[in-house]
């Protein structure tokens, strides 16, 4: 299987993730699809990583699938439409994991998003985006139906209206644009791109590592169940952090300001 089409590294807690198939627009092929998946696994699971920072290598940041690629496997066979079908799968069990992991995902994004790198970059709990990216759906172009989660995280985001008008013309956001729908949190200058990204990442490695990842779990669960639900687990979890010992400090610290601050 080909790592390099997926970098990753761990340090002090930070896993880097980087889509690196910069010749295709980061497009992911089978290999890239399948070290998706694997790596969504062990970050979720891994007990050493507390965030995650997600990019990507070259001038595009996610073309989405590489249509190419999925077309020559598929060339010939069948039931092509099954041989996608299991490919969006392998995708979308990543994406899956990733969301209810307790990991919270900065995502910083250098360039052109299209198709299923909507999916991609919207997995990320938030989004850092340089003036110089564009957004666009797509799919139409070659015949195709959303996937990796477009159908759900782009109306979650920017709202039902905002999405089917992404998916259903051929209209590019700008930067700016996209930050005025809520598709990004922030827009900043190239050049600060993956510096503000890392800034994020380390606010959260330095704070409560652990109740910014359950914030997340939080957050994401809530849309998909009742409100008691989320009540009975809003309480589970508040009276599980408040055993830590960084929110015993914390809060013994908010209570005497000249209490020392905790540390992780």
């Amino acid at each position: 299987m080909g790592d390099d089409a997926i970098l990753f590294d761990v340090t002090d807690g930070l896993a880097h993730l980087t889509l690196n198939r910069p010749a295709r627009l980061n497009a992911v092929d089978p290999d890239a699809i399948h070290r998706w998946r694997d790596l969504a696994h062990e970050i979720a699971e891994r007990s050493d990583i507390a965030a995650v920072l997600f990019d990507a290598n070259g001038r595009a940041f996610c073309a989405g699938g590489d249509v190419v690629a999925m077309s020559q496997l598929a060339a010939g066979e069948p039931d092509a439409g099954r041989i996608i079908e299991q490919l969006a799968d392998v995708i979308h069990e990543g994406h899956r994991v990733l969301r209810a992991s307790t990991k919270p995902i900065v995502a910083a994004v250098q360039g052109p998003v299209a198709g299923g790198g909507l999916g991609f970059m919207l997995v990320a709990d938030l989004v850092v985006a340089s003036e110089r990216a564009t957004f666009a759906s797509r799919y139409a172009d070659v015949g195709l139906t959303p996937d990796c989660g477009v159908s759900t995280l782009l109306p979650e985001a920017v709202g039902a209206r905002r999405a089917l008008e992404l998916t259903l013309t051929s209209r590019t956001l700008t930067a700016a644009e996209a930050l005025e729908w809520g598709l990004v949190n922030e827009v900043v200058a190239p050049e600060h791109l993956q510096s503000r990204a890392r800034t994020i990442a380390a606010s959260w490695l330095d704070g409560a590592a652990a109740a910014f990842g359950q914030a997340k779990r939080l957050v994401h669960a809530g849309a998909t169940r009742s409100f008691e639900e989320s009540l009975d687990d809003e309480a589970r979890t508040i009276g599980a952090a408040f055993e830590t010992p960084y929110a015993r400090a914390a809060i013994a610290a908010f209570a005497d300001p000249t209490a020392r601050r905790p540390t992780t």
